[in-house]
């Protein structure tokens, strides 16, 4: 069966003449003699959404690692606002405005919500290595802290310590840390794992009221969660892209169901 080809780019990626935020190029990654990612060309337009869905083991969350700088590719490249970032270290992409999310909650768990968000932006600053200070009550870090807790849906449990916060909640909060390094682009790496659909349907609302200026890539398994968010939507499967488009096209597409509800039911 000759494979169907896929698009790499929306029709109107780079309207307005700026560089897209991230442009991934036949990328390739290897674990020894087994190909993870095999082809994978994706552009992701300014105020765009996108996700990325397969069943286990497509490859998602290798493609993830290497957009996120955790892996160096075996072939291909990764363009950052028209920067080749390829072979750019975690931190690097960071400081062109990358921010990401993890698979596995990555938070103090014994501050508050508040404080873990006030550390994000406090590494942000340009006094960030004095390390002994008075923190002030009250002051604008604790401010922008509780604008950005209250735009992820929980600035009530701003004073709770984040150990007794609920999963879906730690979630809302790791993208309160992510959103205090005002990023460029944003990475979510499975976001909606483990939770309750009653979370989940928070965790879609304070994603989908980010502002769209702020363009995101979305890893997930749950294909409704991420169907639900996104602008187009790219599938997986053993590593090589089998469809790429709107929400409807791919849940409609033959493969995709082969591939991703066939084994997921």
């Amino acid at each position: 069966m000759t494979e169907k080809r896929v698009p790499s780019a929306p029709p109107s990626a780079t309207a307005g003449g700026g560089a897209p935020p991230l442009v991934i190029e036949n990328l390739v990654h290897r674990f020894g003699g087994v190909t993870a990612v095999d082809g994978v060309s994706l552009e992701v337009g300014p105020e765009e959404r996108v996700a990325v869905i397969g069943p286990n083991g497509a490859g998602k969350t290798t493609l993830f690692r290497l957009i996120a700088g955790e892996f160096v590719p075996s072939e291909g490249t990764i363009r950052l606002f028209g920067q080749d970032v390829t072979r750019f270290p975690v931190h690097k992409r960071a400081r062109l405005g990358l921010s990401r999310t993890f698979q596995v909650s990555n938070l103090f768990l014994n501050l508050t919500a508040l404080e873990n968000v006030r550390v994000a932006l406090q590494a942000g600053r340009h006094d960030r290595w004095k390390f002994w200070g008075r923190i002030r009550p009250g002051d604008e870090l604790e401010g922008r802290a509780r604008e950005l807790l209250a735009q992820v849906g929980i600035d009530e449990r701003a004073d709770v310590p984040t150990s007794d916060l609920s999963h879906g909640e730690q979630r809302q909060l790791e993208i309160a840390v992510a959103l205090a390094t005002d990023p460029k682009f944003l990475l979510l790496d499975e976001p909606a794992a483990g939770l309750s659909a009653a979370e989940r349907a928070l965790l879609r609302k304070a994603l989908q009221n980010l502002p769209r200026l702020l363009p995101f890539l979305l890893i997930e398994h749950d294909m409704s969660f991420a169907m639900n968010l996104s602008d187009r939507v790219l599938c997986l499967d053993n590593g090589r892209p089998i469809a790429l488009g709107p929400p409807d096209e791919v849940r409609a597409d033959p493969h995709v169901k082969a591939v991703y509800l066939g084994r997921a039911g």
